[in-house]
C-alpha cells in the first residue's frame, strides 16, 4: 500500500505547470490489486451492453475464483460490451487494499461483503472527481482558481480515506455540487483562453444522431451533451469541455480532440474512432477501434 498511497498523495502537490498526465496513474483501474468489485457490487440488465441480468452484490458468472474475468478476451463478442467501457478510476484497488485492508469479500463475513459493495460506488464517484480536479490543475488558464482546486482535491482525497461507516453515510451528491462549481469556472477560463464563446455553448444539448461532420466545436462546452450515435467525423473538438458528455456510439473518426479536457477513458471506450482520431494525452486509444479496421 505504501507505493499506492504515495501516488495518491502526489495529487495534493503543486502540479499547476505540468503538461503530462503521469500523476493520474493512481486514478486508473488496477485489476491486479482489486477483488473484482465491479463484477460483484454493480448491477446490470440484459441489453445491448450486457448479455444477462445481474443483481447488485451478486458475482458475475464469468468471475473466477481469483477475481479475474473468465472471458476477458471475448467480452465484446460474448455480449458484454458494457464491461469494456467501464473504469473505476482506481476505486477498486483503493477499497480493496486501503479501506478494507486487503480483506477479500469472499473470506469475510456477509456484513463485511455488503459494506464493501456499498462503499465501492461511493469511492468510485470520489475518484472520478479526483480525476477532474487533477486535470484542472494542469490547465494554465485556470490558474486563478488553482488554489481552490488544490484545497478541494485535498478534501476529496481525504474523503476517500474515511472508514467504511463514514463513507457509507457520506452525501456524495453535495460534494459533487461543490466540486462542480470549481470545474465549471475552470471550463470557462480554459475555453475563454482558446477562443471558446457563448455561441459554442452546447451544455446538455440533445445531439443524439446529429450530423456534425467537420463541425467547428473548438473550445465548445459539451458538458452533459447527448451525443449518442452522433457523427463527428473530422470534427474540430480541440480544447472542448467534454465532462459528462454521452459519447456512446459517437463516431469520432478523424476528429481532433487535442487539448479537449475532462474527457475520461470510459467515455472514449464507448465511442467509435480510428487511427486518424487525435486524442489528448490523458486517455489512450481504445483497442477495439483498431479491431474494427
Amino acid at each position: 500500500m505504501g507505493k499506492y498511497a504515495g501516488r495518491m498523495r502526489d495529487h495534493t502537490t503543486d502540479q499547476s505547470d505540468q503538461s503530462d498526465q503521469s500523476d493520474r496513474s493512481g486514478l486508473r483501474g488496477d485489476c491486479e490489486r482489486c477483488f473484482g468489485l465491479c463484477c460483484v457490487a454493480l448491477p446490470f440488465a440484459a441489453s445491448a451492453d450486457f448479455a444477462i441480468d445481474k443483481q447488485a452484490g451478486t458475482p458475475c458468472p464469468n468471475l473466477r475464483g481469483d477475481h479475474r474475468c473468465g472471458i476477458h478476451a471475448e467480452l465484446r463478442p460474448r455480449g458484454f460490451t458494457g464491461c469494456t467501457v467501464y473504469d473505476c478510476f482506481g476505486a477498486g484497488q483503493k477499497v480493496s487494499q486501503l479501506t478494507f485492508g486487503g480483506q477479500d469479500w469472499r473470506t469475510g463475513s456477509r456484513e463485511h461483503a455488503r459494506r464493501m459493495f456499498d462503499v465501492f460506488p461511493v469511492v468510485r464517484q470520489l475518484h472520478e472527481l479526483l480525476w477532474y480536479l487533477t486535470e484542472a490543475l494542469t490547465l494554465p488558464a485556470a490558474r486563478p482558481v488553482h488554489a481552490d482546486l488544490r484545497r478541494t482535491l485535498e478534501k476529496t482525497e481525504a474523503l476517500t480515506r474515511r472508514t467504511p461507516e463514514e463513507l457509507g453515510a457520506l452525501d456524495v451528491g453535495a460534494h459533487r455540487q461543490e466540486v462542480n462549481v470549481l470545474l465549471l469556472r475552470t471550463s470557462e477560463l480554459a475555453r475563454a483562453a482558446t477562443g471558446g464563446s457563448k455561441k459554442k455553448n452546447r451544455r446538455g444539448a440533445d445531439l443524439m444522431g446529429a450530423r456534425l461532420q467537420g463541425a467547428d466545436l473548438r473550445g465548445a462546452s459539451l458538458r452533459g451533451a447527448y451525443l449518442i450515435a452522433a457523427d463527428l467525423t473530422g470534427a474540430d473538438l480541440r480544447d472542448a469541455d467534454l465532462i459528462g458528455a454521452d459519447l456512446r456510439d459517437t463516431d469520432l473518426t478523424d476528429a481532433d480532440l487535442t487539448g479537449a479536457f475532462f474527457l475520461t477513458q470510459p467515455q472514449l471506450n464507448a465511442a467509435r474512432g480510428g487511427p486518424g482520431t487525435r486524442l489528448p494525452g490523458s486517455v489512450t486509444r481504445p483497442a477495439h477501434w483498431t479491431a474494427r479496421l
